[in-house]
């Protein structure tokens, strides 16, 4: 499957085409290299993750449960850093984040992109270098602004009028000058899905090319000597096999560079092109290697800067998913198996597990597809056709929406679901009041908790109630029914 890029126009809105397997796999057990972690095998008849089995992982930290394989991602990132010697790796800390993938990361050389005071909190407490951050967000408040001025945040991507004005104010207060780049929309679109495309010109982000607003911005932060434009930012969207895309962008960009030097007199020094790096989730997804990414990409910018007649700026890049997607993976126990008879007497069995929408909801979001193996044990049972599904009161709790799944899966079996790394944890939500899960880190045969599971006792903590005065005051016939 191949997800390319074109000028933006009225197809963004269009949902992605879904496509149901008719055909099962020779092998249900194969597990697909591209797709799951360097790490992960079987050991005897289980899935194991760095050598510890999904039985053992599961017992010691129940289910649902999220596991990290640190050595592969430590290898994604120093894969990166190298790919671009030279220029700047950001990980987008929207993907997953916490202070522990936070300080590795930041020990393989890379920085972190992050959008919140959250997020900037955590890059923090990791002890991450405030220089080695940047900041994104379209509304990003005068606390965070202030935040990430105070603790000397590298570089603050803006993308308002009105957060121009406020940062130089902010930048002014605390006596520093402040870095900066600005967004730019440029008019071309991931062609992935509507959610995830952010370089249309009908979004929230950024300054528009063709409208004249980025020229505009540019005009308005060299008016305040507290920013220093450092350089210019665009992204197209999430989950791109190929260069297309970046290739329009680049050369969009690239022409508002030329016009900022042309009406000011100043030739910045970066650009960032974002991220939207693809990983495989199922068969048939293609990604492409960072090393060739980054080849493609500094071709595109020397090109356009070469006909330009500027300099070839400092590149930067933005990969969250390409970097910890591959290298998490979901377990689950399977609850209860309900076979279903389709049009035309197809069964399905609808497998329901201990999770679902409140650690991943991308399937019910973008319709996002995933692979998902039997990890407890081998099967020599036919292969089924079968969807895994949550546990929430919700029919769009969807797990993994099409697959084959061996036909006597059983309450008790363990499903590994591949490349949860990504948007999963980091989207959970307590519906239905369900704690979130945990992370683990497996390192050299031994798991360690990343991030806690979640309790009641957790979820009912910012649960204050009301007083028995206040309910007496609330009732409407003035007392307490019942």
């Amino acid at each position: 499957m191949s997800h390319s890029a074109h000028p933006a126009g009225p197809s963004h809105g269009y949902p992605l085409p879904t496509v149901e397997p008719v055909i099962a796999p020779p092998d249900l057990t194969v597990l697909n290299p591209r797709i799951w972690s360097a790490n992960v095998g079987r050991q005897g008849s289980e899935v194991a993750v760095a050598g510890l089995p999904a039985s053992q992982l599961a017992a010691e930290h129940g289910t649902p449960l999220f596991v990290l394989d640190t050595e592969d991602l430590r290898q994604r990132a120093r894969t990166y850093a190298t790919a671009f010697t030279g220029g700047d790796v950001y990980y987008a800390g929207k993907a997953f984040l916490c202070t522990t993938v936070a300080r590795l990361l930041a020990e393989e050389g890379l920085g972190i992109d992050v959008c919140t005071s959250g997020e900037l909190a955590v890059a923090l407490r990791a002890g991450v270098d405030p220089q080695r951050l940047a900041l994104h967000g379209n509304n990003k408040s005068v606390a965070e602004l202030r935040l990430a001025v105070e603790s000397g945040v590298g570089r603050i991507v803006l993308d308002s009028h009105t957060e121009i004005d406020r940062l130089a104010q902010l930048a002014a207060e605390a006596g520093v000058r402040q870095r900066v780049l600005i967004r730019v929309t440029v008019g071309v679109e991931a062609h992935t899905h509507a959610f995830i495309a952010t370089a249309h010109e009908d979004q929230k982000f950024g300054f528009s090319l063709a409208a004249g607003q980025a020229a505009a911005a540019a005009a308005r932060v060299v008016g305040h000597p507290q920013l220093e434009l450092v350089g210019l930012h665009s992204h197209i969207g999430s989950q791109i096999f190929d260069t297309g895309g970046f290739e329009v962008a680049a050369h969009r960009v690239v022409g508002l560079l030329a016009k900022i030097r042309d009406e000011h007199g100043l030739e910045l020094p970066e650009i960032d092109l974002g991220g939207g790096q693809g990983i495989a989730y199922v068969d048939g997804d293609d990604p492409q290697p960072a090393a060739e990414v980054a080849a493609r990409l500094r071709k595109i910018v020397e090109r356009e800067c070469e006909m330009a007649g500027l300099a070839v700026p400092r590149l930067s890049v933005e990969p969250g998913r390409a970097i910890i997607g591959p290298s998490m993976l979901t377990l689950y126990e399977v609850g209860t198996v309900k076979p279903v008879v389709l049009d035309g007497g197809t069964v399905r069995n609808y497998v329901s597990v201990d999770g679902g929408m409140s650690d991943n909801i991308r399937t019910a979001l973008y319709a996002a597809d995933y692979t998902v193996v039997l990890a407890n044990r081998i099967s020599d049972a036919p292969p089924q056709l079968s969807r895994v599904v949550g546990k929430h009161c919700e029919s769009g709790d969807i797990v993994v929406r099409d697959c084959w799944l061996p036909a006597d899966l059983a309450p008790g079996d363990l499903l590994a679901v591949a490349a949860t790394g990504a948007y999963c944890f980091a989207m959970s939500s307590n519906y239905n009041r369900i704690p979130r899960p945990p992370v683990v880190a497996v390192t050299g045969s031994r798991s360690e908790v990343i991030v806690r599971r979640e309790t009641l006792e957790q979820l009912m903590a910012n649960d204050v109630g009301w007083s028995a005065a206040d309910q007496l005051a609330a009732s409407p016939v003035g007392g307490v029914d019942g």
